[in-house]
């Protein structure tokens, strides 16, 4: 018979070129060569290797071309028979022949011409390799040992390539044999992905295009999927609105990406969803290595990058896991590109789909809450108290400690963790300048603690604190003040008027009253609290030296700057003393003694200070926060009106 093809599926006119496809091109060139495409499910390596088989046809008729499904043993060999038919090999008809080795013969016969053969999905190394030794094997008959031995069925003949997709990139490796023949096929560039959707829908806007490709991590089969739903739902569903779908909710996300829309590129018996593709790999994994499982559940709740393998080793299951675990863990989750890694290999990333893919699988499973607490408590544990000293730490856990406001407990005594960490988390957020993000953890901490505690209980009442002082910070005075009033009324009734939480919400009422010019009230209430604090606390205690801090500020608001001057120089020693000289509040202090002198037109020593406090904020903070913006501000009006 004349060469031909048993692939089975049609060309597609909506193909991306990769560079992934050049590579295997290269490498299937060479005599006897075998390359292997492996990556995530629905990244595209099937595709690829169907526009490589087409693009061999193209250039030689002459070439047989060969589609083997590797997904199971029963789907491959009903391949070889296949192939044994369009070949018209002798005897092949004959239900006593053993077809795996009719055809590895043909295949090695170089007078039956060249030939390219695609193993697809190749992701179940037991398919191909012996789960046993073969001195175990000896006594089978020739066909068990077949069973056994698959892999000797791919023969290494120089004139035939084999190309390989796997997900497992340990599979890949082993089938073809050197690990330069290994090609990774990641989601696709933002011009590939936008290319692929612009080919599946016609009139799409160029800002929904670019918003819905970044929202599917811009893989092709979450891509070709939306577009096919789009197109079917037309003219009623846009791909605006399958954007604000998508965004809305989980459950709304899920829906989307679960539905099943047919593609005649695929294989028949494969998920044309995503979710689906994804959730065959989970469940493999957890039945081969059902530690590898569990770490990728625990990892599915973090922010999708800088994992730090510290809160990862030992945390995700009952025993204690050995560093050759977690080392084989992580291989496990690398082989099968669930994970990606930093270039030292410390920190981990994953794909946001493959995290939400993972947390709706665990819900099948009714493990979605207890990996949600299992976080959590991790977060509890490793998310520092909001103190200077802790801030390198805070800044590299903070998004995940941002993940963890959707990890919300439903009652009891996970709640306490939940609401501390958001606490701590705000405070950090509310130092960076990030106000709206401090207020949202606050507000989601306040909610949950008056559920579980009570309005009147101390935890619900520093949260209402917390908020006010949050909601100082965007100009929101009168709520600012309302909740600033009843968190004192509420201390002050369950502690007293002399505890130290009461004296803090008492000071944070005298902020909030500042910032509205009632001056002479504040002044009151800050010489109240300082006397307590001085008693309570003693005289250098940072919260002291901050109700001395606020008093002077309120004195050079009332233009009282030789009274507000001596105060500040009081302060800033101190706070050197006690905080060190690079700490944000004694370059506040440092700010705050040149805004007076300042004022006081004593010229040079304002410049020196605010130089110090600007270069001081900008390296802690950085030039966005609006404490730095605040301080060159008021340098610059200086330098308006002074010349050195």
């Amino acid at each position: 018979p004349s060469p031909s093809s048993t692939v089975p599926f049609r060309r597609d006119d909506h193909f991306i070129s990769r560079d992934s496809l050049d590579k295997i091109r290269q490498i299937c060139a060479r005599p006897a060569g075998r390359a292997a495409l492996f990556g995530l499910g629905g990244v595209g390596k099937s595709q690829i290797a169907i526009e490589h088989t087409y693009q061999i046809q193209d250039e030689s008729p002459t070439t047989w071309v060969f589609w083997v499904h590797a997904s199971t043993r029963a789907r491959f060999e009903e391949s070889y028979r296949r192939i044994a038919e369009k070949t018209e090999i002798d005897g092949w008809d004959d239900p006593k022949a053993d077809i795996l080795r009719l055809v590895r013969k043909w295949l090695c016969d170089e007078s039956n011409g060249r030939w390219v053969m695609v193993i697809d999905n190749a992701d179940d190394s037991a398919v191909f390799f012996p789960t046993t030794p073969k001195t175990q094997v000896a006594g089978l008959s020739n066909l068990d040992e077949a069973a056994q031995l698959l892999s000797e069925f791919l023969p290494q003949s120089p004139n035939g390539s084999i190309l390989i997709t796997s997900r497992d990139r340990e599979v890949a490796r082993r089938l073809a044999g050197r690990g330069d023949c290994l090609v990774e096929v990641k989601p696709m560039d933002e011009g590939e992905a936008l290319a692929l959707l612009q080919k599946k829908l016609s009139n799409v806007n160029e800002p929904d295009a670019f918003e819905l490709v970044e929202a599917l991590d811009y893989m092709p089969l979450a891509i070709t999927q939306a577009a096919a739903y789009i197109e079917q739902r037309a003219p009623r569903t846009t791909v605006s609105r399958y954007i604000d779908e998508f965004r809305q909710n989980d459950q709304d996300r899920a829906r989307l990406l679960t539905k099943d829309v047919g593609d005649g590129r695929r294989d028949g018996r494969a998920y044309n969803s995503i979710i689906a593709t994804w959730q065959i790999s989970f469940t493999h994994i957890r039945k081969e290595m059902p530690t590898a499982a569990r770490l990728l559940s625990l990892m599915s709740f973090f922010d999708r990058q800088g994992i730090p393998e510290s809160l990862l080793q030992g945390r995700y299951q009952l025993d204690v896991v050995e560093e050759a675990d977690f080392e084989e863990d992580l291989l496990t989750l690398t082989n099968y590109s669930l994970i990606g890694m930093n270039v030292d290999g410390r920190e981990f990333e994953m794909h946001r789909l493959v995290q939400f893919s993972m947390k709706k699988w665990l819900e099948l499973f009714d493990e979605l809450e207890s990996w949600k607490e299992t976080f959590v408590k991790l977060m509890y544990d490793n998310f520092p108290l909001g103190e200077h000293k802790n801030w390198a730490v805070c800044q590299a856990l903070y998004p995940h400690a941002r993940a963890a406001v959707a990890c919300q407990p439903a009652g009891g005594q996970a709640v306490k963790p939940w609401t501390s960490v958001l606490h701590k988390a705000a405070w950090y957020a509310s130092e960076m300048g990030k106000y709206k993000e401090a207020e949202e953890m606050n507000r989601g901490a306040l909610k949950a603690k008056e559920a579980a505690f009570g309005a009147e209980d101390p935890d619900t009442l520093a949260s209402i604190n917390d908020l006010a002082v949050v909601l100082k910070e965007q100009g929101k005075y009168e709520q600012a003040e309302a909740l600033s009033r009843q968190a004192l009324k509420g201390m002050e009734n369950i502690l007293g008027k002399k505890h130290p939480h009461t004296l803090v919400s008492m000071n944070n009422l005298a902020v909030v009253l500042s910032n509205q010019g009632k001056h002479k009230q504040v002044e009151a209430l800050n010489r109240q609290v300082l006397k307590r604090r001085e008693k309570t606390l003693g005289k250098e205690h940072p919260n002291t030296l901050t109700s001395v801090n606020n008093i002077a500020i309120t004195l050079s608001k009332q233009g009282k700057y030789a009274d507000a001057e001596a105060l500040h120089r009081q302060v800033l020693e101190w706070r050197e003393k006690v905080l060190g000289k690079e700490h944000p509040h004694t370059l506040q202090s440092v700010h705050n003694l040149a805004y007076v002198l300042h004022q006081r037109q004593q010229y040079e020593e304002a410049s020196q200070l605010y130089q110090r406090a600007c270069a001081g904020f900008q390296e802690k903070l950085g030039p966005d926060h609006p404490r730095t913006q605040l301080y060159m501000e008021n340098y610059s009006a200086l330098q308006q009106v002074w010349k050195p």
